[in-house]
C-alpha cells in the first residue's frame, strides 16, 4: 500500500513524514525544503495489518497545475502513479487557501483523507474549526492533528489505510468545476463558502501580532543584516568558545591526545606488533580520525543551536531581508534558502536550488551556495581560531561575513561577464514565532552528528590510512627516514609552487588541500597525521606545530581559500546535476577556484603589510597573478558585452 502526503508548502508534511516513519527528513518553514519525493515504510506501531505501507512525501504545492520544478513532482506522481490514498496536510491557521489544492485532489479519483494540521496554534489564537461540517462538505474524512507533537496520527493513519483498503472515492457534490468557464475564480468561491461555514475566528485580522511587532524589528531593512551577524555571533560565541569548545578541547587533548593513543600503544607494545603496523594504526588510524571526531562536540552544539533558530521561525525572516539586497545582484530571497540549507551540507543545499524557475538565477545560486560554510568546513575554522585565534569568538562570524560579502561580488561579476537578468518573483510564507522544539533541535543534531561519525569511521579513515602511508613510503615502497622523500610530498611538491603567491609554503598544505576536495573534513586529518608524525608538539594548541607553518594573517587566509574554493567530490558531482551541462560545470568550479585563490591572496599579501608592516612570502608572484585575474576578467566582460551589442544590432537589422 501506497501513502501519499500532499499539501501546501510549510503545512507539517515532512513532519507528519518524520514522525510516521522516523525517518529524520531536514524540516523547515520556509517553501522548497522538499524538492524531490521521499520515501520511507510506515512504523510497525501504526501497522493495523501485515502488509508494508509506503509512505511518499511530496514537495508542497499550491495548486495540481504546477508553477514550479517541486509542484510538477507532486501533480506527476499523483495523476501518474496513482497512490493508494493521498492524505492532504492542511494547515489550520491558513484553511481557505489550503483547500484550493484539496478540492483539485478530491476530482482525481483517489481516495483522500484530510489532516488539519497545526491545531495547537490555532486553539492558541482562540479560532475553531468544525472539522465534523469540514468532512461532510468536502465528503471525507477529516482528522485533527497536531503533527509535531504526534497529536490525531495513530487515528490519521488508520482512516487512511481503512479508506485505502474501501478504495473510497470522495468528491465534493457542490460544485462541478468542469462546466464553470473561470475554473479557478469558481473553486476560490467554493473553498471561501467552506472556510465561513466552518471556521469560526474570535481574532481581529487587522490586530498587530506579537509576531508583526518583531518582524518590524527582525526583518527591518537596515537592521535586519545587522541583527542577522549579532545572533551568527552568539551562535558561534556558544558553540565555539562556550559548551562546544570546552567539550571538543577535553575530547581532543585528553581522550585523543593522551588516553586512546597511550592505551592503544601500550597494547600493541604488549602484544609485540610490528611498529609500521602500530604506527600505521595510531598515528594514520587513530590519530587522524580522532583528529575530525575531536570536533563533533561542537558541531553538536552549533547544528542544536541552528535547529533552534529554523524552528523559531526566524531563518524565513532571514530570506527576506537578504532579497532586497540579493535582487541587486541578478538573485532573490529563493536563493537564500539553498545557502542556509547548505551551511548544514552543501549537497542538499545545491539540490535545493531546483526550486528556482529562472535558469540564470538557478545557475548563480549553484555556483555560489558552496561558499557558505558548511559542517564539513566547521572542524577547520575551528582548529585555526584555536590555533591562532585563542579566545576570539569573531572568527567563525567572520567567516560567514565574508562568504555575503564574496557572494555579492561573485554575483555582480557573474551578471556582468554572463550578461545576466533576474525573472523570478520570490513569495515565502513568514510563519509565526513561536518556542523553538528542543525536540526537532536534538533530532536534527543528532542527525548531523550521525552523518559526521559515519563519514569520520569511512572516508576520512580510509583517506587517513592512505597519507599515512604515502608519508611513510617513498616510490620504491621503502619506508623513508624523512617525509619530504615520501610518496605524498612528491604529488604536494607539484601543487605546491602554485600556493606561493598565496603566503603557503610546504608541501603540506598542499597535501591538506588534495585531500579536502575528497572531504574538507580530510584538510584537519591530514594536518593531524603528518604533524603528528613530524612533531610532538600539540596540533591544537597556541604556538603548536600549526604555528610553524602559518601566522595569524596566513591561517585565516587558508581559512578563506578552503571556504571559497571547490567543494568535495559529493557537492561536486550535485552541482553537475543542477547544472545539467558539463560546459557550465567546469565554468563553476573554474569561478570558485579564481575566487578562493584571489581571496587568499590579497588577505595574505595586504594582511601581512597592514599587521605585521612587510609583504608576505611570494609578494612579487602575486602581483603578477592579479595583473593577470584582472585583465582575464576584463576581457571576459567586454567579450560579454561585445556579444550583446551584435545581438542587439541583429535584432534591429531583422526589424524586431
Amino acid at each position: 500500500m501506497k501513502i501519499a502526503l500532499a499539501g501546501n508548502p510549510n503545512s507539517g508534511k515532512t513532519t507528519l513524514f518524520n514522525a510516521i516513519t522516523g525517518k529524520t527528513e531536514y524540516v523547515g518553514n520556509w517553501p522548497g525544503v522538499t524538492v524531490e519525493k521521499k520515501e520511507a515504510f510506515l512504523k510497525t506501531k501504526y501497522q493495523i495489518s501485515k502488509s508494508k505501507v509506503r509512505i511518499v512525501d511530496l514537495p508542497g504545492a499550491y495548486s495540481i497545475a504546477p508553477y514550479t520544478g517541486e509542484e510538477a513532482i507532486t501533480r506527476d506522481f499523483v495523476t501518474g502513479e496513482k497512490p493508494d490514498v493521498i492524505i492532504n496536510i492542511i494547515d489550520a491557521n491558513s484553511l481557505e487557501r489550503s483547500l484550493f489544492f484539496t478540492t483539485q485532489l478530491l476530482e482525481l479519483e483517489i481516495p483522500v483523507v484530510i489532516a488539519l494540521n497545526k491545531q495547537d496554534v490555532l486553539k492558541r489564537h482562540g479560532d475553531v474549526i468544525d472539522s465534523v461540517r469540514l468532512g461532510a462538505l468536502l465528503n471525507c474524512k477529516v482528522v485533527e492533528t497536531v503533527a509535531n507533537k504526534g497529536k490525531g496520527v495513530r487515528r490519521l493513519i488508520e482512516d487512511a489505510i481503512e479508506a485505502a483498503s474501501m478504495k473510497s472515492i470522495h468528491t465534493s457534490p457542490d460544485l462541478d468545476f468542469s462546466i464553470v468557464s473561470d475554473e479557478d475564480n469558481a473553486r476560490q468561491k467554493f473553498t471561501g463558502m467552506i472556510a465561513q461555514e466552518c471556521h469560526v475566528s474570535n481574532r481581529d485580522t487587522n490586530d498587530i501580532s506579537l509576531s508583526d511587532r518583531l518582524d518590524r524589528i527582525v526583518a527591518h531593512k537596515w537592521l535586519g543584516l545587522p541583527i542577522f551577524f549579532l545572533v551568527m555571533w552568539a551562535v558561534y560565541a556558544f558553540s565555539i568558545e562556550g559548551l562546544g569548545g570546552f567539550l571538543s578541547e577535553y575530547l581532543n587533548e585528553t581522550v585523543f591526545g593522551e588516553i586512546v593513543p597511550n592505551a592503544a600503544n601500550a597494547f600493541f607494545e604488549g602484544i609485540d606488533v610490528n611498529p609500521l603496523l602500530q604506527s600505521l594504526i595510531v598515528d594514520g588510524a587513530i590519530g587522524g580520525v580522532g583528529a575530525v571526531i575531536g570536533f563533533l562536540p561542537l558541531i553538536m552544539v552549533l547544528f542544536f543551536c541552528l535547529g533552534l533558530l529554523e524552528d523559531s521561525g526566524y531563518m524565513s525572516r532571514v530570506a527576506v531581508v537578504m532579497d532586497r539586497f540579493f535582487k541587486k545582484i541578478g538573485l532573490s530571497g529563493k536563493s537564500i534558502i539553498p545557502m542556509i540549507v547548505g551551511s548544514g551540507c552543501a549537497i542538499p543545499g545545491v539540490m535545493a536550488t531546483r526550486t528556482i524557475e529562472d535558469i540564470n538565477e538557478k545557475r548563480m545560486t549553484t555556483i555560489l551556495t558552496p561558499f557558505v560554510p558548511c559542517g564539513a568546513k566547521i572542524p577547520i575554522i575551528a582548529l585555526f581560531s584555536a590555533v591562532f585565534f585563542p579566545n576570539a569568538s569573531w572568527v567563525g562570524p567572520s567567516m560567514y561575513l565574508l562568504a555575503i560579502v564574496m557572494i555579492a561580488l561573485g554575483g555582480l561579476l557573474l551578471k556582468k561577464i554572463f550578461v545576466w537578468e533576474n525573472t523570478s518573483i520570490f513569495l515565502i510564507e513568514l510563519p509565526e514565532y513561536k518556542i523553538p522544539s528542543v525536540r526537532h533541535a536534538i533530532t536534527q543534531m543528532l542527525k548531523h552528528a550521525k552523518g559526521f561519525i559515519i563519514k569520520a569511521s569511512t572516508i576520512i579513515l580510509v583517506m587517513n590510512t592512505l597519507v599515512w602511508f604515502m608519508q611513510a613510503y617513498g616510490w620504491n615502497l621503502r619506508p623513508v627516514t624523512i617525509q619530504d622523500a615520501s610518496i605524498l610530498a612528491s604529488f604536494g611538491g607539484i601543487i605546491s609552487p602554485l600556493l606561493i603567491p598565496l603566503g603557503f609554503v610546504g608541501w603540506q598544505l598542499a597535501a591538506a588541500i588534495l585531500t579536502g576536495f575528497v572531504a574538507k573534513e580530510n584538510v584537519v586529518a591530514t594536518f593531524a597525521v603528518l604533524l603528528a608524525v613530524a612533531s610532538e608538539d600539540a596540533l591544537y594548541l597556541p604556538g603548536g606545530v600549526l604555528s610553524g607553518i602559518f601566522n595569524p594573517v596566513t591561517g585565516y587566509a587558508f581559512l578563506a581559500f578552503n571556504l571559497f574554493t571547490p567543494p568535495c567530490f559529493a557537492a561536486i558531482g550535485a552541482m553537475n546535476s543542477e547544472l545539467g551541462s558539463k560546459k557550465w560545470l567546469f565554468r563553476a568550479i573554474g569561478f570558485q577556484l579564481g575566487v578562493g585563490y584571489m581571496v587568499a591572496m590579497l588577505i595574505s599579501q595586504i594582511g601581512s603589510i597592514i599587521v605585521y608592516g612587510e609583504t608576505a612570502i611570494g609578494f612579487g608572484y602575486s602581483i603578477v597573478v592579479l595583473v593577470s585575474i584582472v585583465f582575464l576578467v576584463i576581457r571576459l566582460i567586454r567579450k560579454s558585452d561585445s556579444n550583446v551589442k551584435q545581438v542587439l544590432t541583429e535584432a534591429r537589422e531583422g526589424g524586431i
